[in-house]
């Protein structure tokens, strides 16, 4: 056996360690192939091309930005047009403003009282009387019936006192009566007969009205004074007839004075059919 001294032992741990490096230095050489290409080459059958490594080219196709704090877009809000539903309607104006309107008052009434109780049988005057008495005046749409219509500015009923009462008076522009549904030749017609009694005019607060037909003829006379009769004709001790007698005003009766959406102020003056009676008032009223 043969004893290393001890330079010959740092010889030989020299050697082993060269032989260490050597072999290292081997394994690392291995991945060398014989031709000189590197074995980091892309393994065989690799699809990955030269295209593939390239840096990637931009999008064709703008990214969707989603900003964290989107900003408050201000829009003009458009004024709404007004409808024809929200219009409001105009006020009526002229006579028209009239309608629906009533009137209380008082009148004061005149009447005077003519007979034919002198020797010759001639009309003659007998008595005169005054009364106060409450009054109303309504006014209202003209009124339609058979398929006309009331010519004048409004219907008018003027009522001076209760019917019953002595002086009391009462005016009516228009009525509808209800009369055949047949004609005289048996055809059909309407049932509703317009009947006008007065003619009245209406222009700034002015009104002026004549009494053109009073319909004795229809018997539907409605322009009316009643007053009380004798129980015989000029025996006036004898008495009267209870409850008056309505005496149908005559043509030519007229009506006068101002009317306005707040008060009305009338004066008429008339007489009755019969020639007993003739008559005359003052109704002041203010709207109600």
């Amino acid at each position: 056996m043969t004893f290393l001294s001890g330079a010959g032992v740092r010889c030989a741990r020299a050697v082993v360690a060269a032989g260490v490096c050597a072999g290292l230095l081997g394994v690392l050489l291995t991945g060398c192939s014989a031709d000189g290409s590197s074995n980091s080459a892309e393994p065989e059958g690799s699809s990955t091309s030269a295209a593939d490594n390239a840096p990637p080219s931009p999008a064709t196709t703008e990214p969707t930005v989603v900003p964290t704090d989107s900003p408050t877009v201000e829009t003009a809000t458009p004024s709404p047009v007004p409808s024809t539903a929200d219009t409001v309607p105009s006020e009526p104006t002229g006579a028209a403003a009239l309608w629906g309107k009533q009137y209380s008052g008082t009148a004061q009434v005149t009447v005077d009282v003519y007979d034919y109780c002198s020797a010759d049988g001639s009309r003659r005057f007998a008595d005169t009387k005054t009364y106060s008495m409450n009054a109303t005046l309504d006014l209202a749409r003209p009124r339609t019936g058979g398929g006309e219509t009331e010519t004048n500015p409004f219907s008018l009923l003027l009522a001076v006192g209760q019917p019953s009462e002595a002086g009391a008076v009462s005016f009516w522009s228009s009525a509808v009566s209800t009369g055949s549904s047949q004609d005289l030749a048996g055809n059909p017609r309407d049932p509703n007969l317009l009947l006008t009694y007065w003619e009245l005019a209406w222009d700034d607060g002015e009104l002026s009205g004549r009494l053109t037909d009073p319909h004795t003829e229809q018997a539907v006379a409605l322009n009316l004074l009643n007053w009380p009769s004798l129980l015989v004709p000029c025996r006036s001790d004898l008495g009267e007839l209870p409850g008056g007698y309505p005496h149908a005003v005559a043509e030519g009766t007229t009506l006068d004075g101002e009317v306005e959406g707040g008060s009305a102020n009338l004066a008429a003056q008339g007489s009755t059919g019969d020639g007993q009676l003739e008559f005359r008032f003052e109704f002041a009223g203010a709207s109600t």
